[in-house]
């Protein structure tokens, strides 16, 4: 009996407490693994890699939605590069990029930014229905990378004028103006417009009939206050009399001006409503306000001529810089900083518009 007691307690000892043991051995490997990180770590990485994949071909989906305008699509863009004396295309809103970085101050409001990513990119598109073969000043693309029609930098370049600091402090932002605005371009009944903006209006900007003598109903002249900041919002040419006897005579020979009674045969003859020169008589001959601007390279055609006869010296005052017409960039920046965002800064400077996502 003592012998089979023996073996009942051996068997006992088999059949329970070393399962238990093993029971304890599991659940301690098990907690010490959870606690750790390490138990679900393989399934863990795998959800976070597929929500990454998805996530990302959402991305690249909605990025290659191109642009649309009626049948066309405009997914890339070509341009007559002035310094390479070459055409090249690229994609669309990295030019736009390279154009706000080039047209617009880095450091302005985003919705400023955001503002003229959308002109820009509407001007460009613009251009590209109008001169599908190219434009008459470079025939093998719609646009050029000079102010003759919008300025524009590339990565590279902006390295090299800016520096590297630049980069690092600005051109994310420049992005996020392009990226946020993907396919936004601005409309007038139906039609896409051409978004004409200058740098500073002086106060007012400029109905294009006044400057281009084309009646867009869109571009009409509207107030533009607080741009007194600007750089170039005053400005201020010395010339002596003679030069500018010249200078005039030499432009409009007719007119037969002389310096010693100069002052007497130049007569205003017309102010637009923004309150620039339109048309001057000189000694009876009509010269247009964009004449003068041109022959003294004025900021622009908001001016004011005076006298020193002291010294001999005419100063030419100036309000603004750049034709004036559709929107200005420093407005912009005012708006936005007063808290306006970018659409209600294209509809101020645009009469009429419609901001439009095409790609829908």
């Amino acid at each position: 009996m003592k012998r089979l007691g023996g073996y009942l307690l051996i068997v006992l000892t088999i059949t329970v407490l070393i399962p238990s043991a093993i029971a304890k051995s599991v659940d301690i490997v098990s907690v010490k693994s959870v606690s750790e990180g390490i138990g679900f770590e393989e399934e863990d990485s795998q959800k976070i890699a597929q929500d990454k994949m998805e996530k990302e071909a959402k991305t690249i989906e909605k990025v290659s939605v191109p642009l649309k305008i009626g049948k066309k699509e405009f997914e890339y863009i070509n341009i007559y590069n002035e310094k390479k004396e070459k055409t090249e295309k690229i994609i669309l809103d990295e030019y736009i990029k390279g154009v706000v970085a080039a047209e617009m101050p880095a450091r302005f409001d985003i919705e400023a930014l955001k503002a003229q990513a959308i002109a820009a990119r509407t001007y460009a598109i613009n251009k590209s229905i109008r001169f599908e073969k190219g434009h008459p000043n470079h025939s093998g693309a719609p646009l050029c990378t000079g102010v003759h029609c919008q300025a524009y930098l590339s990565l590279e370049d902006l390295k090299k004028v800016h520096g590297e600091k630049w980069i690092d402090d600005y051109w994310d932002k420049i992005e996020e103006a392009v990226d946020t605005t993907k396919n936004l371009v601005i409309m007038y009944k139906g039609e896409i417009i051409e978004p004409l903006y200058h740098s500073t209006s002086g106060g007012m900007t400029e109905d294009s009939m006044n400057v281009f003598a084309t009646n867009s109903p869109y571009l009409k002249a509207v107030e533009s206050p607080g741009e007194e900041d600007a750089p170039k919002f005053k400005d201020i040419k010395t010339i002596t009399k003679s030069e500018f006897v010249k200078l005039l005579n030499s432009k409009f020979p007719k007119a037969k001006l002389k310096e010693e009674d100069f002052l007497n045969k130049i007569k205003l003859v017309e102010k637009t409503s923004s309150g620039r020169i339109n048309k001057l008589s000189l000694n009876g001959i009509t010269a247009e306000g964009r004449d003068i601007r041109d022959i003294f390279e004025l900021n622009s055609t908001n001016f004011k001529i005076t006298f020193d006869e002291k010294s001999g010296l005419i100063e030419i005052e100036t309000h603004g810089y750049g034709h004036g017409v559709g929107m200005s960039q420093w407005g912009a920046n005012v708006m936005a900083k007063d808290g306006k965002n970018f659409e209600a800064i294209l509809e101020h400077y645009y009469s009429g518009i419609e901001i439009k996502n095409t790609s829908k």
